[in-house]
């Protein structure tokens, strides 16, 4: 009896802590993973076979329009809403002529916030707290 009670007792501290956020939830990553640099290089009149060596395969071709590529991406931080990404490329007689889409943030304000999460540091950023010690230069 005393053994139940002791893991009924554990099984029930589980469940309130799982309430409390305590317990960890990794970064959940999906779609296709496209970095900047590699999206860079696309230029318009490439055939869709470069793109395809470059990219890889799209996420999303439709039956119905065959000239269009979507590269979706999302992803879920901590557990909190998920944020999904599109790039969409469209060809005219195979060769690329339009690149839309977010995939990309533009606002570098965000960029310095979401790698400030990693601890990433940039030399000729003055922080508020920064002027406290004295400041840097």
């Amino acid at each position: 009896m005393k053994c139940f009670t002791r893991s009924l007792s554990v099984l029930g501290l589980a469940v309130a802590l799982s309430g409390c956020g305590v317990i960890y939830r990794p970064d959940v990553q999906q779609g296709s993973l496209l970095s900047k640099p590699i999206v860079d290089q696309l230029k318009p009149g490439m055939s869709k076979r470069q793109v395809s060596l470059l990219l890889g395969t799209p996420s999303i071709t439709s039956p119905f329009e065959s000239n269009r590529w979507d590269y979706v991406s999302s992803i879920q931080r901590r557990g909190g809403k998920i944020a999904t990404k599109n790039l969409s490329l469209t060809f005219e007689n195979d060769a690329l002529a339009r690149i839309e889409g977010d995939y990309f943030p533009e606002d570098a304000t965000q960029l310095i916030k979401d790698a400030r999460k990693y601890r990433v540091e940039f030399p000729d950023e003055k922080r508020p707290d920064d002027k406290k010690k004295g400041g840097r230069g």
